[in-house]
């Protein structure tokens, strides 16, 4: 607007871009006062911040899901669940803010006062209910969020703490089965000292009669030598077989130590990994529920709730200002270009709620051309059959014959 008592402000780009994000007509506003112009312009920027934190938030979300799992506090940025969260935020944002747009836009002007009635109120209950599930989704990851640092920590305490309690517990049954096989090795291992010690004793024997140091006291290979020295091979035969066979039990039970000690580092990595589980959105949830208390949850809930409520209220809120006005004249106008009448409060439903009465000139004109067009062919089709019933009579009439030969 411009003339000599008024001159509409510019709009920058900016307050134009948050004007259409409302869902208001730039055309009207800029011939409307500042006031209307700033209005709409924080309105708008309302709906685009709820956008961009679902962005954030829905992307933080996605990014806690599908990132790879591990200890909460040497975990470094995953790049390839980074380029995906991002995508799926900017996705989600998008979302958000033509679901808030949508609900922005429907809620309509109230009546044009401050209060806002029990009618009104009544009538924006389904986009409330809309907008406190959005403001849910909303808050729950930036509350995890705000409180990473102390999640982090207490998620890996409990990370620790269920390492240590898996590691004791699995360290038992191994550390048990280990100092059996090395108590059944041992035995097996005296075992063949015992025998070898038997061996040596009647070797030493053997060889001292040969020297001639005890037994006959004559040296050489004699009789008493021979028997003596195959009284050693004999035990010596009794050495070498329990060593082979104790040494392949041996070899077993040693191939049977390592395996138990696969298995326990086996058992180990699946704790570890188990523990590192645990890092998940839910798990982070929770703590953030268990760290922040009720009441601060509560209070973060609440003012993103408030945040996006504050718009469908703001509209019931607004006074009627010259954008309205303008707004209301241009519908009127294309109404009437169109031939649609509205006549306002006409008549009440089965409620007892009034309700407008919708007339389309242009619709009911071609509705009745239409019907007059139709019944003007019916009498025509009439008049038709009728007349050609009254010749065909008359055919009869005057050669019936004709018509018997037919028949």
């Amino acid at each position: 607007m411009d003339n000599k008592f008024y001159k509409s402000p510019q709009p920058s780009w900016l307050m134009k871009q948050f004007w259409k994000a409302c869902g208001a007509d730039p055309y009207l506003l800029k011939r409307s006062t500042y006031s209307d112009q700033i209005k709409y312009f924080c309105l708008g920027g309302i709906v685009v911040a709820t956008g961009v934190m679902a962005a954030l938030a829905g992307g933080y979300a996605i990014y806690m899901i599908f990132e790879p799992k591990g200890s909460a506090l040497e975990q470094g940025i995953h790049t390839p669940t980074l380029v995906s969260a991002v995508l799926f935020g900017i996705i989600w944002g998008l979302v958000i803010f033509n679901i808030d747009r949508f609900i922005v836009t429907s809620t309509g002007k109230g009546d044009g006062t401050e209060a806002i009635t029990r009618q009104e109120f009544k009538s924006a209950i389904p986009r409330i209910i809309m907008g406190v599930i959005i403001a849910l989704t909303i808050s729950k990851p930036i509350e995890i969020r705000m409180f990473k640092t102390e999640i982090d920590q207490a998620l890996f305490e409990k990370q620790e703490k269920l390492k240590r309690d898996g590691k004791t517990n699995k360290s038992v049954k191994f550390e048990n089965d280990k100092a059996l096989l090395n108590t059944e090795i041992i035995e097996l291992k005296k075992e063949i000292a015992s025998a070898k010690l038997d061996y040596q004793k009647y070797d030493n024997i053997a060889v001292e009669e040969w020297e001639g140091r005890s037994g006959t006291g004559q040296s050489g290979d004699g009789p008493a030598y021979k028997m003596k020295r195959a009284e050693a091979d004999s035990y010596k035969v009794i050495w070498k077989t329990i060593e082979a066979q104790n040494n392949d039990i041996i070899k077993s039970k040693e191939d049977l130590k390592i395996e138990i000690i696969h298995a326990e580092k086996s058992e180990l990595d699946n704790l570890v990994s188990q523990a590192n589980k645990l890092d998940g959105l839910l798990e982070r949830l929770k703590l953030a529920h268990k760290i922040a208390g009720f009441w601060i949850s509560l209070f973060i809930t609440l003012l993103f709730v408030v945040i996006e409520l504050t718009p469908i209220f703001f509209k019931m809120m607004l006074i009627k200002g010259p954008y309205d006005f303008m707004d209301d004249h241009v519908r009127e106008l294309i109404r009437a270009e169109n031939a649609i009448e509205v006549q306002y409060d006409y008549y009440q439903d089965n409620k007892g709620t009034e309700r407008h009465k919708i007339i389309n000139h242009i619709a009911k004109k071609e509705l009745k051309e239409k019907i007059a067009t139709i019944q003007a062919q019916q009498e025509l089709n009439e008049k038709i059959i009728n007349k050609w019933k009254e010749k065909e009579s008359k055919n009869i009439d005057e050669n019936p014959d004709e018509y018997t030969d037919k028949a």
